[in-house]
């Protein structure tokens, strides 16, 4: 789970809103990817976004993210209480290798 920023992008917009954000979760074991267009960097909608993409496809076992605070907080870390099964794993911010993507 990461962003991707495209502030520097003004025709990034649609349906009147300008869209700062992108959301992407990668699925490791299929390679599958989501992304969402956000209009803010905030946990709320980070987490939002999360809960469509596991009530649609269903959660994943593991969700791993860098330790950027829009991802290490209560919000984010509440989603094992709607989804129990589900392990929530931080690795160090701008390390790839430590989110076991070499």
């Amino acid at each position: 789970m990461d962003f991707t920023d495209l502030r520097t992008r003004p025709d990034a917009s649609s349906n009147g809103k300008i869209h700062k954000w992108i959301l992407q979760l990668k699925d490791h074991f299929t390679k599958f990817c989501w992304a969402r267009a956000l209009q803010h960097k905030k946990s709320r909608e980070a987490h939002h976004c999360v809960c469509q993409i596991f009530l649609m496809f269903g959660p994943s076992r593991t969700l791993q993210s860098d330790n950027g605070r829009e991802f290490t907080n209560e919000l984010i870390n509440s989603l094992q209480v709607d989804f129990p099964n589900i392990r929530i794993v931080h690795g160090r911010p701008r390390h790839p290798q430590t989110e076991g993507i070499n």
